[in-house]
């Protein structure tokens, strides 16, 4: 069996430690790694990982150009990199070309993390931009563990910016929207929006999750960990524990996965 993991975070070595210690302050999760591309990659040795997308998120919009020149450091056959942009960033667009033209296929945004709300009008030009480069708008969704349960990333925004941009190629994590599965199953369990899937099942059960899984189209569903604050093997495992059908499982393991990202 072959397997994709479409979301992972790594940092600069010297960055690390401390990249690790201010995001586990904010939230009780235990990491399974200690943040480094060295460990992601013995990981993936270890659950038997083709790839990973590795997904950074600028905090601030100065931060854009030292992760692009770390993505393209660390970028290989294995290592898949999205950069991420700051909507707060006065040339977010030229940003934008920069990540295409570097090669990269997408970014990734987290509307805590970055301070906006999914369906803003300040990132329609943002969007329209991703959609004309063909890039993927790799996105959090849902609540998120370490910020209060604002609405910024829920269902309806998904919705509202899948409809006004058909042609993006917009992800949504966690199932379409962490801790607000309800209103995931409402809006968009069923429609031809992409939705990766890690910490699904730990915090909705094996059992909704599974039900979740076989509601959507297959061909739009990514299985990812979000690492190193899951095991992959752990999560692998987990998957495979839930008995999809074979094809159904190919597909979300690595068949769309790699449709996206190429060979």
């Amino acid at each position: 069996m072959k397997v994709i993991d479409f979301h992972t975070h790594a940092f600069p070595d010297d960055l690390a430690p401390r990249a690790m210690a201010s995001v586990g302050a904010k939230s009780d999760v235990p990491a399974a790694l200690d943040g480094t591309v060295s460990a992601l990659l013995r990981s993936m040795d270890s659950a038997g990982v083709e790839r990973s997308v590795i997904c950074s998120i600028a905090t601030k919009p100065t931060q854009f150009r030292g992760i692009l020149d770390w993505s393209r450091k660390v970028r290989s056959e294995r290592l898949i990199m999205f950069p991420s942009i700051h909507p707060a960033a006065p040339d977010a667009l030229s940003q934008i070309k920069a990540v295409h033209a570097e090669g990269f296929l997408g970014v990734k945004l987290h509307p805590y993390y970055q301070d906006f709300d999914l369906d803003e009008p300040r990132l329609e030009p943002i969007y329209d931009c991703l959609q004309e480069y063909g890039l993927m708008a790799f996105c959090h969704t849902g609540f998120d563990v370490a910020f209060p349960r604002v609405r910024r990333a829920d269902p309806a925004r998904i919705w509202k910016v899948a409809t006004k941009f058909p042609g993006l190629k917009f992800i949504a994590t966690h199932l379409g929207a962490w801790e607000d599965w309800q209103e995931a199953e409402r809006l968009l369990i069923g429609k031809n929006i992409r939705l990766e899937m890690s910490f699904s099942i730990p915090y909705l059960g094996a059992a909704e999750t599974r039900r979740l899984l076989l509601a959507h189209p297959a061909d739009y569903l990514l299985f990812g960990t979000d690492s190193p604050w899951a095991d992959q093997a752990e999560d692998i495992r987990r998957v495979q524990a839930l008995n999809l059908p074979l094809e159904r499982e190919q597909k979300l393991f690595y068949d769309n996965a790699r449709g996206l990202l190429g060979s």
